[in-house]
Order: C-alpha cells, then structure tokens, then sequence
C-alpha cells in the first residue's frame, strides 16, 4: 500500500528571494574564499614538465593522424582508380 507523506511548502514570493540574496552572496562568497586558500599554484619547474609533455603529444598524435590520413587515402584512392578502369 502506498504512503503518503505530508509536505509543507512556503509561498516563494519575490520579495522573500530579495531579501535573501545578500545572505547567500555572502555564503557564496565566504565558500568561494575557502575553496581559494586551498588552490596551489604549480612551480615553474612542474609548468615547463607539463609544457613540454603537451608539445611532444601534440606531435605525436599529428604525426599519428598524418600516418592513417595517407594511409586511408592512397586506400581510397586505389579502390577508385581500379573502380574507374575499364
């Protein structure tokens, strides 16, 4: 059998959202502030390693997509070129 389970809701005027905003910018912001002291910044040691792991793996997939491209394509082109053969 299904239960039943008795909700109260407060009317949600607009005013009552104006008053209420300054109290949760402030939370927001008091939050905001928490989660900013935690950030680290990286040193410049860990910013060259990451740079130069981005700028090698960017080679690396250009050269792999290059590769298949080439591959792929001289592919299409044989199976046209022999299509188109009489």
């Amino acid at each position: 059998m299904a239960k039943t389970v008795a909700i109260e809701q407060t009317p949600n005027t607009g005013i009552e959202n104006l008053k209420a905003t300054p109290a949760r910018l402030n939370s927001f912001l008091k939050d905001v502030r928490s989660e900013m002291r935690k950030v680290i910044s990286p040193s410049r040691e860990e910013v060259q390693a990451t740079t130069l792991t981005v700028i090698i793996t960017v080679f690396v997939f250009a050269a792999y997509f290059w590769l298949v491209d080439n591959i792929i394509g001289r592919g299409i082109e044989a199976l046209l070129h022999k299509a188109t053969q009489h």
